[in-house]
C-alpha cells in the first residue's frame, strides 16, 4: 500500500484559489532525500510532511520547497491542521500540536476558520544603505518607500496597492539578495482589508508564493505598527489571491484562514 498525499487549498474558502500545498501524513519518520524528492514531485511551494509523536496526539511537522526544506511555513501548517480533522485523525475540538523547527506550533478549529498560533518575526534591521535600496528596487522592479528584515525576510513597503500589483520583478536579481524571499507591501485601497502584499522566493525555489501565511508573520506587526491596531486583514495580490486574518499577541501572533481539499492520491514510493 503506498501513502496517501492530500491537496489542500489554504487561506481561501474555494478550490483553484489560494494556496496549494501537499500533505503526506506518515506512520513514522522518513529520510530527507525521499521527503525531498517527493517535494520536487510535487512541485508546489510547500509540501508537507508529518507523523505522530509517541502515538500522538501531537505530531512532528516538517516543509519541503520544491528544492530544499524550510523553517517556517504558514499555508502548509494550515492544510495540515485541515487535513488532520477532515480525515478523522483528530478529534474535532481538539487542538493541534505541532513540533518544527520554528518550535511548538498549534491550530485551532474556529467555525470555518483555522487559528494558528505562530511567532511573530517583527523587522529587525531597517535598510537605509542607497546603493542597497537602488539593488533592492531593480530587482523587485519597482520604487521603495521602506525596507527591513527580519531573520527570514526582506520586506519591502511600496507607495501604493498599484504599484505592488504592477511588480514584475527579475527573479534571477532578486535570487542574488539575502533572504529567504521578499515581501512587497502596501495599504489597501478595498475597505474589505488593511493591506496588501505579494511573496517573491526564488531563492527557495519559488518565484512567487500565491499566499505566504509566515510572511505574514512579518507584515502583520509591520502594519499593526504602522496602524495601531493588534486585529488585521490581509489580502495577498497575486494571480489566485487569499485572505489572511492577523492578531498580534506581544512575541506570538494569529493567522487565521480557511482552507479546502482539492485532490488526493496515492504516492506509490514508500519510504525508503
Amino acid at each position: 500500500m503506498g501513502t496517501t498525499i492530500i491537496q489542500v487549498d489554504s487561506f481561501t474558502n474555494r478550490a483553484f484559489a489560494g494556496n496549494p500545498a501537499a500533505v503526506c501524513v506518515l506512520r513514522r519518520s522518513a529520510p530527507d532525500g525521499w521527503m525531498q524528492r517527493v517535494a520536487t514531485e510535487m512541485n508546489l511551494s510547500e509540501t508537507a510532511f508529518l507523523h505522530p509523536i509517541d502515538g500522538g496526539p501531537r505530531y512532528r511537522l516538517r516543509w519541503f520547497t520544491p528544492t530544499v526544506e524550510v523553517d517556517l511555513c504558514g499555508h502548509a501548517t494550515l492544510a495540515t491542521a485541515h487535513v488532520l480533522w477532515q480525515e478523522g485523525l483528530l478529534d474535532a475540538h481538539a487542538v493541534a500540536e505541532f513540533e518544527t523547527r520554528s518550535g511548538l506550533l498549534t491550530a485551532r478549529r474556529r467555525d470555518d476558520w483555522i487559528e494558528l498560533d505562530f511567532p511573530a518575526e517583527p523587522i529587525e534591521t531597517v535598510v537605509d544603505d542607497p546603493h542597497e535600496l537602488d539593488r533592492i528596487a531593480t530587482a523587485i522592479g519597482g520604487p521603495i518607500v521602506f525596507a527591513g528584515r527580519n531573520r527570514f525576510d526582506l520586506l519591502v513597503e511600496l507607495a501604493d496597492e498599484a504599484a505592488v500589483s504592477g511588480l514584475r520583478p527579475d527573479f534571477g536579481e532578486l535570487k542574488s539578495i539575502p533572504a529567504r524571499g521578499v515581501i512587497a507591501t502596501s495599504r489597501s485601497t478595498d475597505p474589505a482589508f488593511d493591506f496588501v502584499s505579494r511573496f517573491f522566493a526564488p531563492r527557495v525555489g519559488v518565484d512567487e508564493d500565491p499566499v505566504c501565511g509566515s510572511a505574514h508573520c512579518c507584515s502583520g506587526p509591520f502594519w499593526a505598527s504602522r496602524l495601531g491596531r493588534t486585529e488585521l486583514t490581509a489580502h495577498q495580490i497575486s494571480a489566485r489571491g487569499g485572505v489572511i486574518k492577523v492578531r498580534m499577541n506581544g512575541a506570538r501572533m494569529a493567522l487565521i484562514g480557511q482552507a479546502t481539499t482539492v485532490l488526493r492520491c496515492e504516492l506509490l514510493s514508500d519510504p525508503e
